[in-house]
């Protein structure tokens, strides 16, 4: 029996990286996966791939840090069993290289894309009965990472919503908890390595996969069968976490 038989899942941001992993783990699983993503372009083949498999997904092209597009969105779905809040984007720097412009673009889309999401799947929730949200936070959230001060606050951001939409919804029967990753393994990570350190990719990438204690960065796949377990009915008890996935990042790195 598949996990996730007869579920509707929206997975914000789910056409590449970490999105992606959820978005076909669970198609693999039995749900209807319905992927928001900004760019349809690299989004839709993710769709194609699962339908050419047997699954059963749909793409919609929306910006999550638009609250109508999100509210149509999601009105155009019906019933949603799952949301996995995972959109997001990044920013490299400290407080004295985040301008204003960089501080809302992060905002808007990690933190406002989160809340326009929640806004529109928890009533929708409510009214069919319950369900489960995931929330993609960030080892960030809880750990001083250097040049990252936008990313963490938003990633500190989302921990938050995450506990407070678990608290406040418990009677509803809706389940509410977060992921915090260390890096990942994503086409994020090349880029951004291929564009801030050209000629020392290798050198770069072995440096960061080091960082977390256990030798290398996580595989998006890894990820996505922790996000298979809290959002399915094995997870039935467990509400108001946040785990990390970080290869030791957190208690080993001293």
């Amino acid at each position: 029996m598949s996990k996730l038989n007869n579920k509707v899942a929206i997975v914000t941001g789910g056409g590449s990286g970490i999105g992606k992993a959820i978005a076909e783990l669970f198609a693999q699983e039995g749900a209807s996966v319905h992927i928001v993503d900004l760019n349809a372009d690299v989004a839709q083949p993710v769709v194609d791939g699962i339908i050419a498999t047997g699954g059963k997904a749909k793409l919609h092209a929306c910006n999550v840090a638009e609250q109508a597009d999100v509210t149509r969105v999601v009105e155009s779905i019906g019933r949603v069993d799952i949301l996995v809040n995972n959109a997001g984007i990044a920013h490299v720097g400290n407080l004295e290289k985040c301008s204003s412009e960089d501080f809302e673009r992060v905002f808007h889309v990690n933190v406002k894309g989160a809340y326009n999401a929640l806004y529109a799947v928890v009533p929708v929730m409510k009214a069919n009965g319950g369900g489960a949200i995931l929330n993609l936070a960030s080892i960030a959230a809880v750990v001083g990472i250097s040049d990252r001060f936008a990313y963490s606050m938003s990633k500190g951001a989302i921990y938050a919503m995450s506990m407070s939409i678990a608290r406040d919804y418990m009677g509803d029967n809706i389940r509410s908890n977060s992921i915090s990753p260390a890096r990942v393994h994503t086409p994020f990570v090349d880029g951004f390595i291929a564009k801030n350190y050209p000629g020392q990719e290798a050198e770069m990438f072995e440096k960061l996969s080091k960082s977390q204690p256990i030798g290398r960065m996580a595989k998006p796949e890894e990820i996505a069968k922790l996000a298979l377990f809290l959002c399915s009915d094995d997870a039935g008890f467990i509400t108001g976490n946040d785990y990390p996935i970080d290869g030791g990042f957190i208690k080993l790195n001293n």
